[in-house]
């Protein structure tokens, strides 16, 4: 059984920090692995990809120069570290997995196939 597990949310004020962990059982980030959030009333939205075999990864605008993904040598978690935190940041972050996407196509929420069950930032202004 595939299980995706998001951690490391919580509380911080606006301009501080905080790093995501998505640790994966049953399954090893071999492709792609991507970021999303959700905030209440709004849509879950793409904030990032990775592609473990290509190293390419992928950035929502919104978060280009403050968010950064990574994933470690065991490919059994992904990393977003998240910089220069806004209020426009809370939202509730989901890791997703799949084993493609295209540079149009990945902040795309039907082309993943797993998904964990998502960690709440919250960033006080």
């Amino acid at each position: 059984e595939v299980q995706l597990v998001e951690s490391g949310g919580g509380l911080v004020q606006a301009g501080g920090s905080l790093r995501l962990s998505c640790g994966a059982s049953g399954f090893t980030f071999d492709d792609y692995a991507g970021w999303f959030r959700q905030a209440p009333g709004k849509e879950r939205e793409g904030v990032g990809c990775i592609s473990k075999r290509d190293g390419i990864t992928y950035y929502a605008d919104s978060v280009k120069d403050r968010f950064t993904i990574s994933m470690d040598n065991s490919k059994k978690t992904v990393y977003l570290q998240m910089y220069n935190l806004t209020a426009e940041d809370t939202a509730v972050y989901f890791c997703a997995a799949t084993y493609y996407v295209g540079p149009l196509s990945w902040d795309d929420t039907i082309e993943y196939d797993y998904w964990g069950q998502g960690t709440q930032v919250t960033v006080s202004s």
